[in-house]
């Protein structure tokens, strides 16, 4: 009964001092644009709203078509990033897209998953 309490407690307490990632947005809308405008960039903000530093460990995109970059230095708490995401729809059908980021952290969530989406006229 008593090391299960301490069991509690420890993982309570470690729970408390974790990153947590908050993004200002999960989706980007990068509206209407031409195939001779197939390059669009983004740019996704988020704030480590945990007690420990973040670390983003990956940044996995659908398909080839979506480039993310972002820092790999530990975001202190209270602090921000950012995760910047070029599309290229050259080559593509025209028409609406919806791709997806996958983010996976030391936060509290580990994962999260991330949005582009727009159309691409001829």
């Amino acid at each position: 009964m008593i090391a299960m309490m301490l069991v509690s407690i420890v993982t309570t307490a470690s729970a408390q001092n974790q990153a947590e990632i908050k993004f200002d947005k999960v989706t980007q809308n990068l509206g209407t644009f031409s195939e001779k405008d197939a390059v669009q960039t983004t740019v996704f903000t988020f704030t480590n709203v945990g007690q420990a530093p973040l670390v983003i460990n990956q940044v996995v995109a659908s398909c080839g078509c979506t480039v993310p970059k972002y820092e790999k230095k530990p975001i202190a708490p209270g602090q921000q990033g950012t995760i910047n995401v070029t599309y290229n729809g050259k080559g593509k059908f025209p028409g609406h897209f919806k791709k997806s980021i996958t983010v996976r952290s030391n936060a509290k969530t580990e994962m999260t998953r991330l949005y582009i989406e727009g159309d691409m006229t001829e």
